[in-house]
Order: structure tokens, then C-alpha cells, then sequence
């Protein structure tokens, strides 16, 4: 019944859409669902690469059984074994029992743990291929990107590279797969909210699977979420480059904060004043009560300057802002300017704590910190526009 796409010859996509789900890993929304990527290579013998979240498994078998009919299936590669790609295996297995299951050590210690499968395997390493007859798949492993069993299966003779998560990104494929066939504007934001939330935290193992990577020719780049790249590998690559660098990608300052009666509000206000009378035009703002946490973490790993401000909360730091240090203390984001301000009403402790946070994570901290006591007034209404030129400065 299905019409799979064709990748290259031979190659085919047999993913699914999940335009259902609220919220991926139960954390991070999907305004435009996600895609569960899965491919076949079809040769002397057949290669299934990953499968999907157990919940599309009827669409998934209808799927493979559509483009090789009653063919076995020889191996199936697992590069990630992350459940929203390897949920599909007991069903897969009740179809194509015979089917060998190709990992590496650790991902075959998770299948067992996961599945209770420990018989039909295959273990590779770093390095090592396997024959379908014409073609050829070579694995790389590139641990810690983002699970520490993750690996690449190159296809050399199709100069195919299956990513598992690397370079993927939130959001459904619209009718196609490959980048050439989409308009991909709604993918970029999505790669970066994408990777600030579910890789951020390794980007010296991304490096290194780059440069690992870095001597083999690609030409189609299958993530396992969305789309298939092609003609936008550069742009993709240059992301992930910059983004495991903790450099930014565009120029401008972030500004989070966090108000209870709108006294930390107006110094937010006043501070942005600052920015852009200094010339900063991209300032990101973000009401920490209404923002959603994924959506500042991906601004934070695209700008530079990030500005926090916060209010006193029973002598500790407001709570949402609190929440936020401690997902950027776990991504271990690098080489930000950063300012702050904050306010209270009988003590007052915003400031400080903010100011060691940034300290911690070895950061550019601009000398001019406000802090009001109750309603803003005249001195550090002046002092929270110097903010902003400072930061602006610092920017420079």
C-alpha cells in the first residue's frame, strides 16, 4: 500500500510522522510533532537501520512489508538504542525472526536490558563492515552523542551516512523527506532547540565524531529526526560545529527574567532600553513564566549575551530561574558575556547568587549588577540602562 521514498538506489525511507505526542522525552514540546527516521537498504541482503517508537509499529511493518514484500530481513543496525528508536524491535522480531540484530558492545548490553534480547546478535566495532553484497556498511562509533553506545553506519559505494541522532532535529516531514523537496525554515530553530536540550551537554564527544568523520566523503546525511540532508549538509554541519563549540550562531543578547508584581519586570524593561540605544537590534526576551525552558536554552546556545534578572523568592533565588541555572550548569555552556540584575523586598540575595553562577561557569560578567529594593527608583532605573550599554559594549 505505502509508496516509500528513495533515498538513493537501493535506499529507502520507511520512517513515520508523530504528530500526536505533546511533549518529547515527556519535557520538551512539539508544535510541530517530531519524525521517527528509519531506513532500508536493499541489496543481495537486506539492512533495516533503526526502527521506530513502538506506538507506529502497524504502519512501520506495513512500510517494509511494501518495499520488499515477503523478503527477509537479514540485520538490523541499531546506531541509537534510545526506546522512540529501537521500540519496534519486539514486533519486528515476531515478523522476521531470523533477523540478526548488528550493534556494538554496549548497545547489545542495552538490548538485553531494555528488551530481554540476547540471541540473533551481531557485535561490531569502531571501524568495522559488513557485507550486503554490492554494498558495503562500515560503523563508526562516536560515543556520548548522545548516549554512550551511539554509532554511524557509513555506506561508501552511496556515500549514505546514517547519523542515528546527530544532525536531527524536532519537527515532522511534511510530505517529503529530503531537504530538497521541503522548505526546511521551520528545521533550523528546531536543530538548535533540538540540540541544546538533548545534546548540549556533549559537545566535546560531537567534536570529536566530527573529526572522526571528517576524512569520509558524504554526500546524504539520514538522521533520525528529521529530514534527510542534502543539499543543506554544509549549513547542517556548520551548526553543529558551532553549536558543540558553544560558539554562537547569530549575533545578539538574551534577556530572561523572572517577576512576581512587575517591579523586576520594569528593570527588564529598562535594561533592553540600554541595548538598544547601544545599537543591540536582535534582543531576545523571555518572561521565565511563560517561555517554555527548551525554547530559552535554544536561544542561550544561539546568542552570545544572555542577561538574567530575578527577583528575591523567600530568600532564595525565584523558583523558575533557579530551575534554569541548573539546565545550564548540566549543558555546561561555554563562553557567554552575561549580566544580571535584581530586586527584592526586605533582603535581598538575587544578585549574589547570580553573580556566582556565572562565576562558576567561567564566564565574561559585566561590574554593573542593579539590584532594587522594592519599587524601582531613579538611581538603579540609571543603572539598569548601563547595564545594557555595558552588555552591548562587551558585545563588541
Amino acid at each position: 500500500m505505502f509508496q516509500n521514498q528513495e533515498i538513493r538506489k537501493g535506499i529507502y525511507y520507511v520512517g513515520v510522522n508523530d504528530r500526536q505526542k505533546a511533549k518529547f522525552e515527556n519535557m520538551f514540546p512539539l508544535p510541530f510533532g517530531v519524525s521517527y527516521n528509519s531506513y532500508l537498504v536493499v541489496d543481495e541482503k537486506i539492512a533495516l537501520i533503526d526502527t521506530v517508537d513502538s506506538a507506529f509499529g502497524d504502519v512501520f511493518i506495513g512500510k517494509i512489508k511494501s518495499q520488499i514484500a515477503d523478503r527477509p530481513i537479514d540485520y538490523l543496525i541499531i546506531n541509537h538504542i534510545e526506546p522512540d528508536h529501537s521500540g519496534a524491535i519486539r514486533l519486528l522480531r515476531q515478523y522476521y525472526p531470523d533477523i540478526t540484530i548488528v550493534g556494538n558492545a554496549k548497545t547489545l548490553s542495552m538490548l538485553t536490558g531494555f528488551y530481554g534480547v540476547d540471541s540473533n546478535t551481531l557485535e561490531v566495532s569502531d571501524g568495522s563492515q559488513l557485507s550486503l553484497g554490492k554494498r558495503d556498511l562500515q560503523f563508526y562509533l562516536t560515543p556520548m552523542v548522545h548516549w554512550p553506545e551511539t554509532m554511524m553506519t557509513y555506506c561508501a559505494s552511496s556515500k549514505v551516512l546514517f547519523s542515528g541522532d546527530a544532525f536531527g532535529c524536532f519537527g515532522a516531514l511534511d510530505g517529503a523527506v529530503m531537504d530538497t523537496d521541503l522548505n526546511v525554515e521551520k528545521y533550523w530553530d528546531e536543530m538548535i532547540r533540538y540540540y541544546a536540550n538533548i545534546v548540549g551537554k556533549f559537545g566535546s564527544p560531537v567534536q570529536k565524531a566530527m573529526q572522526k568523520l571528517s576524512n569520509i566523503s558524504v554526500e546524504i546525511i539520514c538522521s533520525t529526526h528529521g529530514p534527510v540532508w542534502t543539499k543543506h549538509i554544509p549549513e547542517v554541519c556548520d551548526i553543529y560545529d558551532k553549536l558543540s563549540r558553544y560558539e554562537h550562531t547569530q549575533d545578539g543578547v538574551v534577556l530572561v527574567y523572572g517577576s512576581m508584581y512587575g517591579n523586576t519586570e520594569l528593570m527588564a524593561e529598562t535594561v533592553m532600553q540600554g541595548l538598544a540605544q547601544s545599537g543591540v537590534k536582535n534582543i531576545i526576551v523571555h518572561n521565565i513564566s511563560k517561555s517554555d525552558a527548551s525554547d530559552i536554552l535554544r536561544d542561550i546556545f544561539k546568542y552570545k549575551g544572555l542577561i538574567i534578572g530575578c527577583p528575591t523568592y523567600s530568600n532564595e533565588l525565584y523558583p523558575e530561574i533557579e530551575s534554569l541555572l541548573k539546565k545550564i550548569e548540566l549543558r555546561g555552556i561555554k563562553n557567554r558575556i552575561f549580566g544580571c540584575f535584581g530586586s527584592f523586598t526586605w533582603a535581598g540575595v538575587s544578585v549574589k547568587r547570580l553573580s556566582a553562577f556565572a562565576e562558576a561557569m567561567q564566564w565574561q560578567i559585566a561590574e554593573i549588577a542593579p539590584e532594587e529594593k522594592q519599587a524601582l527608583k531613579e538611581t538603579n532605573y540609571k543603572a539598569c540602562l548601563k547595564l545594557g550599554e555595558k552588555i552591548a559594549e562587551m558585545m563588541k
